[in-house]
């Protein structure tokens, strides 16, 4: 079983490049936690302010380390929130057969 995270962040007009920026700064370093199993960012071809980030951890410790990271505190909550218009994040676990 793998802890799984999706989020969608909106940027706020004409913030797009600040948020993509961001993302690809967290990229490599969130694909080099020892929990971390997959990260890959996505963003609309229709709309450039609306971005799809998907992520998988060996468990929902994983995601909370991820979150305390120091790059995750600084570049997220310290600067990517001020210039989205919305951030969701839903959690699953995945079923294993």
């Amino acid at each position: 079983m793998a802890f799984v995270v999706t989020a969608v962040w909106k940027a706020k007009a004409g913030e797009q490049d600040k948020i993509l920026g961001v993302i690809k700064r967290l990229t490599p370093l969130s694909r080099a936690e020892p929990k971390n199993l997959y990260y890959q960012a996505q963003v609309s071809p229709d709309d450039p302010t609306l971005f799809f980030l998907y992520e998988q951890y060996t468990d929902a410790q994983g995601y909370e380390d991820h979150k305390a990271s120091s790059y995750f505190q600084e570049h997220v909550f310290g600067y990517a929130i001020g210039y989205l218009e919305t951030r969701q994040v839903t959690t699953y676990e995945t079923i294993d057969v």
